[in-house]
């Protein structure tokens, strides 16, 4: 996976699950960020295992709808940015990909156009 090395170091957190919902990689970030939970010993267990209701409902909503989802959080003080997409192999559904980015407090918007 030397061609994707960038994203273990990327200042984000980047997780993919396959169709099934079984998580096939996640980078440096997720793994510390679900340490006490096995970090990278996830890979290879069900993404709905991770979810505690209603989260788990919704989750398996949007992967059968197979549907992007983006919000923003707070936990903290710290906000982030979710985004969650389907991915495809071959031009057929493969699973999902979660970004999570940290943002700032202050950030500035530009409308462009």
């Amino acid at each position: 996976m030397a061609e994707h090395a960038w994203i273990e170091e990327f200042p984000a957190s980047i997780s993919v699950c396959d169709a099934n919902g079984i998580i096939i990689a996640m980078n440096a970030h997720v793994a510390k960020a679900f340490e006490k939970q096995g970090g990278n010993k996830l890979i290879g267990t069900n993404l709905m295992d991770c979810h505690p209701e209603p989260a788990r409902t919704r989750l398996k909503k949007l992967m059968e709808s197979r549907q992007t989802n983006t919000y923003t959080t707070e936990r903290n003080g710290v906000k982030k940015l979710v985004h969650q997409a389907p991915w495809t192999q071959n031009g057929q559904y493969a699973g999902y990909v979660e970004i999570i980015i940290e943002l700032p407090q202050t950030m500035p918007h530009f409308k462009r156009g």
